[in-house]
């Protein structure tokens, strides 16, 4: 079942199991959005949570702890569980559906006692057979959680539909990529997979394509004949904090880029589909990375934090924190151009920038018009237009902001930069939500909209292979190469100098 973004309330019955119960993930985002989900009324009717990790608890410690860290997130007002209180009727009622299973996630025997749990979760409360499953854990277990659940019969789907979500990272480059893809694709059909990205979850990012596709305002003007560059840009002003060991392996290029970043580029650049049919939505995102053009070692920059201040504090580099070595290598701060190869985008750059202990925490599309001609105004005091610009915030002050020339008052021929904002906060009363509120629902509709298919992640990781090869061969020497609290590298600048144009400053 592909579906559609225009369907009905998600299924009434199904069974939610949750890998990697206990971690980070399933904590912070999980179980907010389905607690955001039970608020709204849009969880399934019947319903069933399981949990699976390798601590022993019982069903009330795994419940208990759960609401106690969700306590802890409304008193922080830390992270994006935007709640003012936690509403005890609500989360009584989600926290009947959770049972909890401790097993090792390599282990046979585990996938067995879950078997025989789901049966018995199905018989008490009529869930038709129908289960999701949330690979919440590392992902070097994608691949075997996905073979043991083959090998125990539990993506059979003779008495229920059987989907499996898979988090990010999906591959850590072309080969693992598409290793990984032939592997799971071995026990699981395309349309039982749901890899998922969270920023897809966010209303602004979704709403790029009402912008686009909606008003007939934007579509004569998208594209190279009106649009000069496209500026991207996911700024973040943390640094990499616990998460050492992770990033040491990763680094910002591949934790970003070919995810997050290129689902923003996708849905700058796809060409209207005629649908919202799923699998259409999805080709047209395919095709423009296919058409990007392989980018040349001088086409991509990287950088990596030193000491600094943000905030008015002073932090550490990147090589001073936790599980990081004193001598690493590994970049916190990525910038590319790319050149997308068809007809809509022949000869317009787009520029992507992305790193840690910036500035601020900022993430934006900024489309960057053509000048009009300025002949008209020769015997004027303007000597220069400013800027056209349209600009889609993604976080965080969601909004569309478009910037234009206008005359200043006065008696001669003035000119300048005017904004018109709009704002979602200000237009729309929106319910707290995590940003997996909408994909966890789609996964309960069967509806793969907003997720990635097979030759979508590959053709992504392809794009960024050749960046990958080069850096491996080549040892970076001025690292670090930016203050923290800065907006970067120089040679970010330089890569849009030598383009005649300059990145838009960071908030």
């Amino acid at each position: 079942m592909s579906g559609g973004r225009s369907r009905e309330r998600c299924t009434p019955c199904c069974a939610l199991v949750i890998f990697g119960a206990g971690g980070d993930l399933a904590k912070r985002l999980i179980t907010p959005a389905l607690y955001n989900l039970a608020k709204q009324d849009q969880l399934p009717e019947r319903f069933a949570i399981v949990g699976i990790d390798h601590n022993e608890k019982t069903d009330d410690e795994w419940r208990n702890g759960l609401h106690d860290f969700l306590e802890q997130l409304v008193k922080s007002g830390k992270g994006e569980f935007e709640a003012q209180n936690i509403d005890e009727d609500v989360w009584g009622r989600l926290a009947k559906t959770m049972s909890y299973i401790a097993g090792d996630f390599l282990e046979p025997d585990t996938y067995a006692r879950l078997r025989d749990h789901l049966q018995e979760r199905d018989r008490k409360e009529d869930l038709e057979g129908h289960a999701v499953f949330y690979l919440a854990a590392a992902d070097r277990f994608f691949g075997p959680i996905v073979d043991a659940l083959g090998k125990a019969g539990l993506a059979d789907e003779e008495n229920g539909w059987r989907r499996v979500v898979i988090e990010k990272p999906f591959g850590h480059d072309l080969p693992s990529a598409k290793a990984l893809n032939a592997r799971i694709l071995k026990v699981l059909r395309e349309d039982q997979i749901y890899r998922i990205d969270h920023f897809l979850g966010k209303e602004t990012v979704q709403n790029i394509m009402a912008l686009r596709f909606t008003n007939g305002l934007f579509e004569p003007i998208w594209n190279r004949d009106r649009i000069d560059h496209v500026q991207i840009t996911v700024a973040e002003s943390i640094g990499i904090g616990t998460r050492g060991k992770f990033y040491e392996q990763t680094g910002a290029l591949r934790d970003m880029v070919p995810n997050h970043l290129f689902q923003l580029v996708a849905m700058t650049a796809m060409e209207p589909p005629t649908s919202f049919d799923a699998d259409e939505i999805r080709t047209k995102k395919a095709e423009v990375f296919k058409a990007v053009h392989p980018l040349s070692p001088d086409a991509a920059v990287s950088g990596q934090y030193g000491p600094g201040e943000i905030g008015g504090k002073k932090v550490a580099g990147y090589r001073e924190e936790p599980n990081v070595a004193k001598d690493s290598p590994v970049e916190t701060y990525v910038a590319l151009r790319l050149m997308i190869d068809n007809w809509r985008w022949a000869g317009v750059p787009f520029y992507l920038r992305t790193g840690k202990r910036l500035p601020d925490r900022w993430t934006e599309i900024a489309i960057h018009f053509k000048h009009a001609p300025l002949a008209l105004f020769r015997d004027t005091p303007v000597g220069t237009l400013g800027p056209d610009w349209l600009i889609l915030q993604i976080q965080p002050d969601e909004g569309i902001r478009l910037r234009f020339n206008a005359k200043r008052p006065g008696t001669e021929m003035h000119l300048e930069s005017v904004a018109m904002d709009f704002k979602y906060a200000d237009w729309f009363k929106q319910a707290p939500a995590v940003g997996y509120e909408t994909l966890l629902y789609d996964c309960f509709a069967g509806d793969q909209t907003l997720f990635q298919r097979a030759d979508q992640v590959e053709a992504a990781w392809a794009v960024v292979q050749p960046v990958l090869d080069n850096w491996a061969k080549v040892r970076p020497k001025d690292f670090p190469n930016y203050a923290a609290g800065s907006a970067g590298p120089a040679c970010a600048d330089e890569l849009v100098q030598r383009d005649g144009r300059a990145w838009r400053p960071i908030r």
